[in-house]
């Protein structure tokens, strides 16, 4: 859904009020309903894969599983995941954790949240194609997911929008924690903070290559948010910011960067980056984003001319609900 750029057409907060019914969790429990021309709802309860029989027996089970040795179990989704060792010098995600979180987990089953982000990505993909013809040319590569307030799901979105994304055939995914005051994508992954973004941007003798992550999900790699300075929003709006990304674009020609930002009503750098990215994501929850927060994030986002929302936490209903019922997903 793209910001209207005529006076005589519909505004993007006049037809997000119209689709998302802001308000309506204040009128009772029920999903907001959306229509064919929406953006893609997605869901973060967990999705629990059905394995195709329960595992009658293990007579070796782990002592530290919780389950007496001989005894029937069904196996939960965590004991569904593949087994993976990460190779020499890449960065293992922890995807018991992320499972544990209700994330998206690589390998494992196709659920209902996999399915939301595969069609919130075709749109991003469609988006970026259409601004590559334009002036941002390889800009066209980056993507700003942010929210208007703390805790409506951003950095869950970003996160997976980064590895629904990676799943991609000819495309390399940089994820970038641009939240400097509150990074959280390197500990959600279960991993270590490291040189990163904000480093890059003090030291310009530090090669962006040098501080990338690489992780054992092929085609993902993770940029850090660096060191925490009171300067963040400046060396952001450096003329060292730009010449970074297209560092980095021009490094891979198939790299796309998806960057966690902080809350635009919370914190300034989200939009002092939304003035150098290709398009933004902006996150709106359900039960919590008012219209008026839309309104104003929008505001502040609206250096980029590319702005899609994103419903998030939408309550599930059986029989409404996308995908949930067709993947054994009924509450």
């Amino acid at each position: 859904m793209n910001r209207a750029t005529k006076p005589a057409e519909e505004s993007l907060i006049e037809r997000a009020a119209r689709v998302y019914d802001f308000g309506a969790h204040l009128r009772g429990p029920s999903a907001v309903s959306s229509d064919e021309t929406a953006t893609t709802v997605v869901r973060p309860e967990p999705v629990e894969p059905v394995a195709d029989e329960p595992v009658a027996e293990r007579a070796n089970a782990s002592p530290s599983s919780g389950r007496a040795e001989g005894r029937a179990y069904t196996p939960s989704p965590i004991d569904l995941l593949p087994e993976w060792a990460a190779p020499a010098n890449i960065a293992a995600i922890d995807r018991i954790m992320l499972a544990e979180k209700g994330m998206l987990v690589p390998g494992a089953p196709v659920g209902a949240l996999a399915e939301e982000f595969r069609l919130i990505k075709r749109q991003l993909l469609l988006n970026a194609r259409a601004v590559s013809e334009g002036p941002l040319k390889q800009r066209a590569r980056t993507i700003l997911v942010g929210s208007g307030k703390p805790g409506e799901g951003k950095t869950f979105c970003a996160i997976n929008l980064a590895l629904s994304l990676s799943a991609e055939k000819d495309v390399e995914i940089l994820l970038v924690d641009g939240d400097f005051a509150k990074p959280d994508v390197m500990a959600t992954l279960g991993l270590d903070d490291s040189l990163g973004f904000l480093d890059i941007l003090g030291d310009s003798t530090l090669d962006p290559e040098s501080c990338i992550v690489r992780t054992d999900v092929p085609q993902l790699s993770l940029l850090p948010a660096g060191k925490r300075t009171h300067a963040d929003t400046e060396l952001l709006a450096s003329d060292r910011t730009g010449v970074m990304l297209d560092r980095l674009l021009a490094a891979n020609p198939k790299r796309i960067i998806v960057f966690d930002t902080p809350p635009a009503l919370a914190a300034s750098p989200a939009s002092v980056l939304a003035l150098l990215v290709g398009q933004v994501m902006l996150v709106v929850r359900a039960d919590r984003t008012t219209e008026s927060d839309v309104r104003e994030a929008v505001n502040l986002l609206d250096g980029c001319d590319q702005i899609s929302l994103i419903l998030n936490s939408v309550s599930y209903e059986p029989g409404r609900g996308r995908f949930g019922s067709y993947y054994g997903q009924e509450k």
